[in-house]
């Protein structure tokens, strides 16, 4: 399964669609005004399937990743140097990343992939490609899509303080 998003250049919560490679709004994405970063993601048929929330830690934050109200994983970044590498408490995946912070792989325990996750570079907003193997996984790898955007959106922030 394929799946893109782009976030709008002026949304000020972060509210946007993810659609499949036929154009068709598979999930819808709205984010809270809260201390730290919320999404709410919704089905096509409007209800909340699941939730990322932002733990506020000092020097690494967490993102929790919530199903039916329950909290099922984690995802923080680990300090390391070059290549960004995310610890996700689920399914016992683990995100790598490029030098570059553009090119992602979901890896599960047996380091078989899970998932492809393409930023693509040459646009004013942050847009993703997502290729996930198997269907039954794709909402997770959004979650964990939506927790690395939101950690970049960190970086980012904390960069121009310097």
């Amino acid at each position: 399964m394929k799946l893109y998003f782009k976030q709008r250049l002026f949304s000020w919560l972060d509210s946007y669609e993810i659609y499949d490679e036929n154009q068709q709004t598979v999930y819808q994405v709205e984010g809270k005004l809260a201390f730290g970063h919320q999404f709410s993601l919704l089905n096509q048929q409007g209800q909340i399937i699941g939730q990322v929330k932002e733990k506020i830690r000092l020097f690494v934050p967490e993102f929790e990743l919530i199903v039916a109200n329950q909290v099922i994983g984690s995802v923080k970044k680990e300090v390391t140097f070059f290549k960004p590498h995310f610890v996700v408490d689920f399914n016992n995946w683990e995100v790598k990343g490029d030098i570059f912070e553009w090119e992602y792989q979901v890896l599960d325990a047996n380091q078989e992939i899970v998932a492809t996750i393409s930023k693509d570079v040459w646009q004013w907003t942050d847009c993703y490609k997502i290729e996930v193997y198997q269907d039954s996984d794709a909402l997770y790898v959004v979650m964990l899509v939506l927790a690395i955007d939101a950690q970049k959106d960190n970086d980012r922030s904390v960069s121009t303080l310097f």
